[in-house]
């Protein structure tokens, strides 16, 4: 790490470990100017505190301010009280502020495409209060992108997940031949195949319902005015 670097570690997001990367500018001197989420203020702290533990990265730019220019960046919002949103206004957008003058959060942009896999009921109250209170025309915009990767998965798994109930029930006829024939060497095969393809099935039904309350909620909060909605 270095003087004016964009520093960032991973922490828990409503209990999912790693999920959560929290940035800071690191200042050279053993502490870090970051946004914390608790009390939502840019305050600056020791590197320990900031880390809290584990392991620290650094974000690199092919293009970005000087370190002089960075620190001082960071250090001009110190004690400020940040309007913090989870998908909006995090750490990360103002560590990538410092560094380059852009507002913006790479994290948020790698989200959507995780939904699809995500502990829905650990996730779902963060989520919904982000784009709740989100601006209403960035709000919308990461809707439709939700919607839109949530559409390809659910395109993506519903046929396989059909197959495999139809391939289940076609072996469970073979091996069900096989007895009658009282070949049970074949109907062991079959039985193997069946239950290999039910827990294809089961796998695949856990997602498609994970991905129905995702859609269901992130079409909820479509619904509400977000902030700045007239």
């Amino acid at each position: 790490m270095a003087r004016g670097d964009q520093i960032f570690t991973l922490q828990p997001l409503a209990a999912i470990q790693g999920l959560y990367e929290h940035h800071g500018i690191d200042c050279g001197d053993g502490t870090v100017v970051h946004l914390r989420k608790g009390n939502a203020t840019i305050e600056q702290t020791s590197l320990a505190e900031f880390a809290l533990g584990r392991p620290v990265s650094r974000r690199l730019y092919s293009t970005c301010y000087l370190p002089d220019t960075v620190i001082d960046r960071a250090r001009s919002r110190l004690g400020e009280r940040a309007d913090y949103n989870l998908l909006f206004n995090n750490c990360e957008h103002f560590a990538t502020w410092c560094k380059t003058g852009v507002h913006h959060s790479q994290q948020v942009e790698d989200f959507l495409p995780f939904l699809s896999r995500a502990q829905l009921e650990t996730l779902s109250e963060p989520l919904r209060v982000a784009l709740e209170t989100g601006p209403a025309g960035e709000t919308e915009q990461l809707v439709d992108r939700a919607l839109d990767d949530l559409k390809a998965v659910w395109n993506e798994v519903q046929p396989r997940y059909r197959h495999a109930i139809a391939e289940a029930r076609s072996w469970n006829r073979v091996a069900r031949a096989a007895l009658h024939r009282k070949r049970e060497d074949l109907a062991r095969a079959a039985l193997h195949r069946k239950r290999a393809f039910e827990r294809q099935a089961a796998l695949d039904k856990d997602t498609l319902d994970r991905l129905a309350r995702v859609t269901e909620m992130v079409l909820r909060a479509r619904t509400v005015p977000a902030r700045g909605a007239h």
